[in-house]
C-alpha cells in the first residue's frame, strides 16, 4: 500500500508538471469545448487528473474528442508528438505519409509489385490505429467505413485506411481551424450507394448501354 501510494503521489506530480507546461502555451481559444456527443463511462486510469479536453481545446482552438474513435488521451498523443503546427505538412496527404499510413508502393517495370505502408516508428500513428480499432462496432459513418474495408481487405489493412481517415481529419481541424461533423452510418452507406450507381452508369455508357431503375413490383415494400 505504502508503494502504491508513492507511485500515485509521482503520477500526480506529473499531472501537475503538464497542467503548468500546458498553462504557458499561447490561447487559441476561451471558453469551454462544445458539449460532447459521447456517453464517456469515466475517468481513464491513465487519464490527468485534471481537465485535459478543457486545455487541448484552448491550445489548438478545436475539439479533436468530437471526432468518432478519438478519445483526450489519443489527442494528447498526437499533439505532444506532432504538434499543432500543419504547415510543415504541405497536404493532408504528407502527413498521412510521414505516419506511415498510406501504401507505399514498390513500382518495378510500370507495374507496382508491392503495396504495403512504410514501416515507422511513430507513437501518433499507433494511436491513430488504435483509434480505428475502437470503431469496429460504433454506429457512425467511420465506423461502417472500418467494417466495410474489414470485409474487403481483412482488419490489418481496415485498420490503416481508417487510421488515415482519421489522421486526415484531424490535420484539417488543426490547419484550418474547421470543426468536425458527424456522419450517421445511413448517411455514410447512401453516400457509397450513390457512388456505385455514378460508376455503373459510366461503365453502362462507356459500353454502349444505358441503366434504368426498376419499377418496384406491386404488393412489395420498396
Amino acid at each position: 500500500m505504502e508503494a502504491y501510494d508513492f507511485y500515485q503521489s509521482k503520477l500526480a506530480e506529473c499531472d501537475e508538471r503538464i497542467k503548468s507546461y500546458m498553462s504557458e502555451m499561447e490561447n487559441k481559444k476561451t471558453g469551454s469545448p462544445p458539449a460532447s456527443r459521447k456517453n464517456k463511462k469515466g475517468r481513464r486510469k491513465n487519464e490527468p487528473h485534471f481537465d485535459l479536453r478543457q486545455a487541448l481545446y484552448r491550445i489548438t482552438g478545436v475539439d479533436l474528442t468530437q471526432i468518432d474513435g478519438i478519445d483526450t488521451m489519443t489527442a494528447m498523443t498526437v499533439i505532444t508528438e506532432q504538434g499543432i503546427d500543419m504547415s510543415r505538412f504541405a497536404s493532408e496527404k504528407h502527413f498521412a505519409s510521414h505516419l506511415g499510413l498510406c501504401p507505399n508502393h514498390r513500382i518495378t517495370g510500370e507495374r507496382i509489385t508491392k503495396r504495403r505502408t512504410r514501416k515507422v516508428q511513430s507513437r501518433a500513428a499507433k494511436a491513430f490505429r488504435l483509434a480505428a480499432q475502437s470503431l469496429h462496432s460504433s454506429n457512425t459513418a467511420l465506423g461502417a467505413f472500418y467494417r466495410r474495408m474489414h470485409a474487403r481487405l481483412g482488419p490489418a489493412k481496415a485498420i490503416t485506411a481508417t487510421a488515415h481517415k482519421l489522421a486526415k481529419i484531424v490535420y484539417r481541424m488543426l490547419k484550418y481551424g474547421e470543426e468536425y461533423v458527424a456522419m450517421g452510418q445511413r448517411y455514410y452507406e447512401e453516400q457509397y450507394q450513390q457512388r456505385l450507381v455514378t460508376n455503373l452508369q459510366r461503365r453502362a455508357k462507356e459500353l454502349g448501354y444505358a441503366l434504368t431503375p426498376l419499377e418496384p413490383l406491386q404488393g412489395c415494400v420498396s
